[in-house]
């Protein structure tokens, strides 16, 4: 008499498709921002025959405090992988963040919190910009990073943004301390 294992494939595959499935779904935060606007490329490596590889600036308005506009610039990858959404985007990421009217909060944030997520290759990479508050200066703010599911990158970028009046209307200057929380 011998022992047979039972036939698993089928169960393996399903759980391997939903396994795929989920991490190709679009990484999505309530409070992280639209899609950011494509200010313009440039690029960087010429390629014969496939796309090439390029730096893009894009901005975006924090979501949740009206009067901040972040840009941030990564680099694309070209050549038929990078066409094709199959190519590793590198984490090289600049980031700046400025005041653009008066800073108004809109809700309650945590230290840290989201502001942008992006996926940086097909499964496992995604950029993020986070935002916080440093109460002693009031100031927010931002750094952007790209982390994998097993490892991170310790590249990144920080941008501040100090709360100032904006005219002589915005006299009462919100303090991010109130927003925030530890």
């Amino acid at each position: 008499m011998s022992f047979r294992f039972p036939d698993l494939s089928g169960i393996r595959l399903k759980g391997l498709a939903l396994f795929l499935l989920a991490m190709a779904a679009p990484v999505a935060s309530a409070s992280a921002a639209d899609e950011p606007d494509l200010i313009f490329r440039r690029s960087t490596v010429f390629k014969w025959m496939s796309p090439n590889d390029k730096l893009a600036t894009y901005g975006l308005d924090d979501p949740e405090v009206e009067g901040v506009a972040c840009h941030f610039t990564v680099p694309e990858k070209g050549g038929f992988k990078g066409w094709l959404g199959l190519a590793e985007e590198v984490s090289d990421i600049s980031l700046a963040c400025r005041q653009t009217g008066p800073i108004k909060f809109k809700n309650k944030m945590e230290q840290g919190d989201d502001m942008f997520r992006q996926r940086r290759s097909l499964f496992f990479k995604k950029m993020q910009i986070v935002r916080g508050c440093d109460a002693k200066r009031n100031v927010l703010v931002y750094m952007v990073y790209s982390d994998r599911l097993i490892e991170g990158s310790p590249k990144n970028s920080t941008s501040t943004v100090p709360i100032m009046p904006w005219g002589p209307a915005d006299a009462n200057v919100q303090k991010c301390a109130e927003f925030f929380t530890q």
